[in-house]
């Protein structure tokens, strides 16, 4: 595809104008599905803040921002340490206003065998694929509240709704999401806080081309997605931006599988 159909094509994809000017927080926005989330959050004239640990992607991810509204701003900080955690939100909260958007995208895939699995291993994997998302959801409701409300979005899988093999805990803190999401929506509802789970299927990021993409993989893709071609981290962004507009406001305690008919 040339600069000019890329043009066209993006051009074709919706503005959301309640998004301009809202105050956005996204976990594990320096690269990936989250990198993707930061550019278009940004893009709509949003005011993000994003944590990670990867300095050096966040870094070239601002830069490559220059011509948006409002220049995101990151924090590093690791989400298994809560104090930090606590300490990064309210810098960001300084930086970009109080949030009206949540974007719960943290998590590592790794693959493990449960026979790995000792006591240390289980607390950080859930650290970083399940608690944070309860911990981070809980600093931002005041601002919610107090702005009459808001939407969070909590990143789920397929992986565990598809009995994947390789990684039992991450399909376990999967599953947790869904039930958090089930467990707080009727809860926030009452505030004008929608909260809904945004389900990918195989996602192909840099991460996943390199370390996961072979002939196999690309025939499963063939084999069992009904849409052909790869998912792109840009297809989770659009369908979050739909769900922190005001175009969905009365959607909430949902899963919205974004997997080209995967499941």
């Amino acid at each position: 595809m040339n600069h000019d159909q890329s043009r066209i094509m993006t051009a074709r994809f919706a503005s959301y104008p309640s998004l301009a000017d809202r105050g956005v927080l996204i976990t594990g926005g320096a690269s990936g599905i989250g990198a993707s989330f930061v550019e278009h959050f940004a893009r709509q004239g949003a005011r993000v803040g994003f944590i990670d640990v990867d300095d050096k992607s966040a870094t070239a991810l601002i830069e490559s921002l220059a011509d948006v509204a409002h220049k995101p701003v990151f924090d590093r900080c690791d989400i298994t340490h809560l104090d930090e955690l606590a300490q990064s939100i309210d810098t960001l909260r300084t930086a970009v206003g109080p949030f009206s958007v949540l974007i719960n995208n943290a998590a590592n895939d790794l693959r493990h065998a449960l026979d790995e699995v000792d006591e240390a291993f289980f607390e950080r994997n859930i650290a970083v694929n399940l608690r944070h998302q309860v911990f981070v959801t809980k600093a931002v409701i005041p601002d919610m509240k107090q702005l009459g409300g808001g939407s969070i979005i909590c990143m789920g899988s397929i992986s565990w709704i598809r009995k994947n093999a390789a990684f039992p805990l991450y399909a376990m803190a999967k599953a947790g999401v869904r039930g958090f999401v089930n467990g707080m929506a009727r809860e926030l509802g009452a505030q004008h806080i929608r909260i809904n789970c945004l389900v990918p299927g195989w996602v192909i990021t840099e991460k996943q081309r390199k370390l996961w993409l072979d002939a196999e993989g690309e025939a499963s893709i063939k084999r069992m997605q009904c849409l052909p071609g790869h998912l792109e981290p840009s297809d989770l962004a659009r369908a979050a931006l739909f769900l922190a507009a005001d175009d969905s406001r009365m959607c909430t305690g949902q899963d919205f599988i974004v997997d080209g008919g995967w499941v």
